[in-house]
């Protein structure tokens, strides 16, 4: 039951973000709720077809769907009365990918896949949405953008989760703080602009040409 409101939680947090995005494209309300849902649904939707579960989790429940559209419609209320902080649509991104990375490993976990391919689909759930979102939107995926911390940090909690579990710690336990771990690292790039390592060479160009 905590996986589902967990995994419904997150539905509705990528919702808010897409909702955001499309809010700062000026897009109608038609465009707000195509991008809250594509951001919500695309890494589960992804993982699901990857790992051949049908039929995929939001048409078996509608539920998440229902979760989606409220989400969407509920932030477009809101930001009419109330502006949004500045970092609003990056803070709720980051919650949405905390929150999906870890349920998307809980479900390749319980398919018995090795530990890899526990990582490889708890990022691509946590990230695969934000990708799409940013695509439509003619954005440079968040994925993509210089050293900032983002599929690393899903990288990382989820390798918590799972280092949590080999030594005996409940999944009820591993879980929440795995997704500390996702939250917590994205929210020092975002705040504290922790970035990864450039890998530069662009003073070689020459050199290279000439190669």
């Amino acid at each position: 039951m905590l996986f589902y409101v967990l995994d419904l939680l997150g539905a509705a947090v990528f919702a808010i973000s897409g909702a955001l995005a499309a809010g700062h494209k000026q897009l109608d309300l038609l465009g707000v709720v195509v991008i809250a849902v594509v951001t919500a649904i695309g890494g589960g939707t992804l993982r699901d077809i990857l790992l051949d579960r049908h039929p995929v989790f939001w048409i078996e429940d509608p539920t998440y769907l229902v979760v989606i559209l409220a989400a969407a419609l509920l932030t477009v209320l809101y930001t009419k009365a109330f502006k949004p902080p500045g970092k609003s649509l990056l803070i709720a991104d980051a919650l949405g990918l905390a929150l999906f990375a870890i349920s998307g490993a809980q479900v390749a976990e319980q398919a018995d896949l090795a530990a890899i391919i526990i990582i490889l689909m708890g990022t691509m759930t946590g990230t695969a949405g934000g990708v799409i979102r940013d695509v439509v939107l003619a954005d440079i995926p968040v994925i993509l953008r210089r050293g900032r911390i983002y599929a690393t940090a899903a990288i990382v909690g989820i390798v918590v989760y799972l280092l949590l579990q080999q030594v005996g710690v409940p999944s009820a336990i591993a879980a929440p703080i795995g997704m500390i771990v996702v939250a917590s690292l994205r929210l020092a790039a975002i705040v504290w602009g922790v970035m990864l390592p450039i890998f530069n060479l662009s003073g070689d160009k020459d050199d290279y040409s000439k190669s």
